[in-house]
């Protein structure tokens, strides 16, 4: 509420305009009456304003990471179709501090205690957050000086959530002078170091790591004169780029892959699998790990678009073992087979009609969304 105010006033001053949304998550019977209230204000401040539905099934899993992945979703959706590339969130420097405590609980390397982003791109627009180095406290501050209401969400007072676990401990450490303002100048310190491992994780893997179909070959030896923390970024990262993932495998898992990098054995993690070739390792899909059929056009597996003739009946699905066979000069091309097996392929029922990185074909062609170098360079 405190940035709608803001944003408000400051537009006019640098030609901008504001257009306000708010996600009701259909999880509280108050959201939706909350969500009228906000269309209330900012009909008062001359601000048009949406409301977005999360619609949505039984939940599995953990709720709280599942409903900010479909808000940022809906969110980034509504921002293209409005022709807005920025989107402000009004995370305060109290956020950063709760997140700082729950990287703690994770035993979280630097990528974990450097806290939240002050800006990142989500499906091609802008998020970023003003307010990081100002508390919660301050903007209630500016709320109560100004007369301005407000409405609390009952789920900050809820212990089952972890960040509220954290907002706890943040008020017990108070006595010891540890503040939300205090942490939150700490992780900015440590983002700027991890900004510098950043760079020269790109670095590192621009040199060691090379595309293929859609998989990645890793130069053992280049791999193996990395520094330790340079091996588990660079081979985060590339697991992360070939699952599509939202968030990377847990620390000792990393390390198991890294110690089976080291003895030349074959492993499997987050849905991929090492295999050694030589002098070189082949980090590439899963078999089992892969997505089922979709439409020629459709994203499959998460990162693959096939485009082609239209074929009814026809649909985008791994090459697989039986699909390579009927690809006679596959070894020509020089690729690697497990890499070729989870390459995507037009089928109809049985019948392969197209396997565009086995077999090219004039009028098919398949490409990932995105590169891996475009991915290492956006992260």
């Amino acid at each position: 509420m405190a940035m709608l105010h803001l944003m408000a006033r400051a537009a006019p001053l640098v030609g901008g305009k504001v257009r306000a949304v708010t996600v009701d998550h259909r999880l509280r019977p108050e959201a939706a009456d909350e969500a009228r209230f906000v269309a209330g204000i900012c009909a008062a401040l001359g601000v048009p304003h949406d409301t977005l539905v999360w619609d949505h099934g039984v939940i599995a899993g953990n709720l709280m990471d599942q409903a900010s992945r479909a808000r940022y979703g809906l969110i980034a959706d509504w921002a293209k179709q409005n022709g807005i590339g920025h989107v402000a969130l009004a995370h305060t420097a109290t956020d950063q501090a709760e997140t700082f405590l729950m990287g703690l609980a994770r035993q979280s390397g630097l990528d974990g205690l450097s806290g939240m982003r002050p800006q990142f791109a989500h499906q091609d627009v802008i998020f970023f957050r003003p307010f990081l180095m100002q508390s919660r406290m301050d903007l209630r501050r500016y709320l109560t000086r100004n007369a301005m209401s407000w409405v609390d969400d009952p789920t900050n007072e809820n212990d089952d959530y972890t960040r509220v676990k954290a907002r706890r401990i943040l008020q017990a450490l108070a006595p010891l002078g540890i503040t939300s303002d205090g942490i939150a100048r700490s992780v900015q310190h440590l983002a700027r170091a991890q900004n510098v491992v950043q760079n020269a994780t790109t670095e590192a893997a621009l040199r060691v790591a090379s595309e293929e179909v859609g998989a990645l070959r890793l130069d053992g030896a280049a791999f193996g004169q990395l520094a330790p923390e340079l091996q588990r970024k660079v081979l985060v990262q590339s697991l992360l780029w070939l699952s599509a993932a939202p968030y990377a495998p847990r620390a000792l898992a990393i390390e198991k892959m890294l110690g089976a990098i080291a003895q030349t054995k074959e492993t499997t993690l987050a849905g991929c699998r090492l295999r050694h070739h030589g002098t070189t390792f082949i980090l590439a899909r899963e078999p089992a790990a892969v997505g089922g059929g979709v439409g020629v056009g459709q994203i499959w597996d998460r990162r693959w678009v096939v485009s082609g003739p239209r074929i009814d009946g026809a649909e985008v699905r791994a090459l697989g073992h039986e699909g390579l066979l009927a690809c006679k000069n596959w070894r020509d091309l020089g690729l690697p087979r497990e890499a070729l097996h989870v390459t995507p392929a037009v089928w109809q029922a049985d019948q392969l009609i197209a396997a565009p990185l086995a077999n090219p074909t004039e009028g098919w062609s398949a490409r990932v969304s995105q590169s891996f170098k475009e991915f290492i360079l956006s992260h």
